[in-house]
């Protein structure tokens, strides 16, 4: 007999049509569409006779898609037992309306990433399983090979959720020989240390002098998750936290946040930085030369390589006094089962824990492997400019968790509705964040709707 309700976390149940509608609830507008892009190869790899079959869905394209295939094929070729098949959806908003959708609805993959971030949103409400520690650790993943911030952002309730493969944190690119043309390298090559605000913004007018252009490329125009993660990495190192608590009002720092949307101002003043770019606009500026500096996610890292541009990275500068960045990680997560083939699970250990030791290949996409043996390794020590902005990972700063926030979320389009006009017009910055939290109380007066 089918059975229409499905289990919650302990302590309750929750039907089928009250997940199905929450589901869309967590993921925002258009909830409708679902974005398959495709199914992705794996190579030239193909099922043993007999071998378990497995569902792999995530939101990886690009050359990050092409390492994951590599990945997965590899993984695949290594276990005959089991054979993973990859299904690739649109990156935000369609990658998880689908993934909600096909847990509360009995149609989930066997395993799929999850941005780290949107786990507040998911775990609570009945939409994951957790993992068994225990049977992690017979396949050599245990807590001691995560960095602490990372381990820790899988955990719901006391419960691990998720499992990341990486962290992906926003960092700082720059050119190598407008920096040296500048004056701005160290004896070692490296770009200077900048302790200030105000050291930051001599050597971004230095560049500037170099190029004749820009000293930095940002690109934020129509893009909240740019604004969101150049704001949060400055409002988290002047020491600010942010707390969502769901019923109370949102605790936030309203000077801090004032003091770091101010700096971002001075930064866009059209010459620094141009005042009104896209991130498209600014990737561009920095591959030709047209900028010293590029503030970026490490997913860029195959963009400049590609380009043969002389440049390195590094963790962004702690400017406001405390060492602290923006960030995310790919998590693997087990969708919640409503027939769950016991088989298939334990392939799923196999397969995960397989691609997190053979994470390298990751590494050479920009990401940060969250396995620590990896990033430990001579050959990741030898890893250019990878290697240069590893420590990162000591830094690391997730979005404050709600059922509404993360990655690809509703959460960073309200933020660019209200702060837009602060960095493209100059309007009042504290006002802005006002109005943002005005924002975030009218969410965090409604429960998270599968929770």
């Amino acid at each position: 007999m089918k059975n229409d309700s499905v289990p919650s976390s302990p302590g309750g149940g929750l039907s089928r049509r009250n997940l199905i509608f929450g589901a869309a609830a967590i993921v925002g507008g258009g909830w409708l569409v679902t974005g398959l892009t495709g199914c992705a190869p794996v190579g030239a790899v193909t099922a043993a006779p007999g071998a378990t079959q497995l569902s792999f869905w995530h939101l990886l394209s690009g050359g990050d898609g092409i390492k994951m295939a590599g990945l997965v094929g590899a993984s695949n070729a290594a276990n005959p037992s089991f054979f993973a098949k990859q299904t690739i959806l649109t990156w935000g908003t369609p990658y998880y309306t689908k993934l909600a959708m096909a847990s509360a609805g009995g149609r989930a993959p066997d395993v799929a990433i999850l941005h780290a971030s949107r786990l507040p949103g998911y775990a609570p409400g009945g939409l994951l399983d957790e993992w068994d520690l225990g049977r992690l650790a017979e396949h050599g993943v245990r807590e001691e090979n995560f960095p602490a911030a990372i381990w820790n952002s899988g955990f719901s309730e006391g419960r691990l959720y998720s499992i990341a493969l990486d962290a992906h944190p926003f960092i700082l690119m720059y050119n190598t020989d407008i920096a040296r043309d500048a004056g701005v390298l160290d004896a070692d090559g490296r770009l200077q240390a900048m302790t200030t605000p105000e050291q930051f913004l001599d050597v971004a007018r230095k560049m500037q002098a170099v190029t004749g252009r820009r000293g930095l490329s940002y690109g934020y125009l129509g893009d909240g998750a740019q604004m969101w993660r150049l704001f949060y990495t400055f409002y988290r190192q002047l020491g600010a936290t942010m707390t969502l608590e769901p019923g109370m009002p949102a605790q936030v720092d309203e000077d801090a946040a004032t003091t770091a949307l101010e700096f971002m101002q001075q930064l866009l003043d059209g010459t620094i930085a141009t005042a009104a770019g896209d991130y498209a606009t600014a990737v561009a500026e920095f591959v030709n030369g047209e900028s010293g500096m590029f503030f970026t996610g490490v997913w860029e890292l195959p963009t400049m390589q590609a380009a043969g541009l002389p440049f390195d990275a590094m963790a962004i500068p702690a400017i406001f006094g405390s060492p602290a960045t923006y960030a995310d990680s790919h998590a693997f997560v087990l969708p919640r089962q409503s027939n769950l083939d016991p088989v298939a699970r334990e392939a799923v250990y196999a397969f995960v824990a397989g691609i997190l030791k053979d994470s390298f290949a990751w590494a050479e996409a920009g990401h940060i492997p969250a396995y620590l043996p990896v990033v430990e390794s001579p050959a990741y020590a030898q890893l250019l400019p990878q290697a240069n902005y590893a420590d990162a990972v000591d830094q690391l700063n997730y979005d404050p968790p709600a059922w509404f926030s993360g990655s690809g979320s509703d959460f960073q389009t309200y933020f660019a509705e209200n702060l837009q006009s602060v960095l493209l017009d100059k309007t009042d910055a504290r006002e802005g964040i006002q109005a943002f939290v005005r924002r975030l109380n009218v969410l965090l007066s409604k429960p998270n709707p599968v929770g």
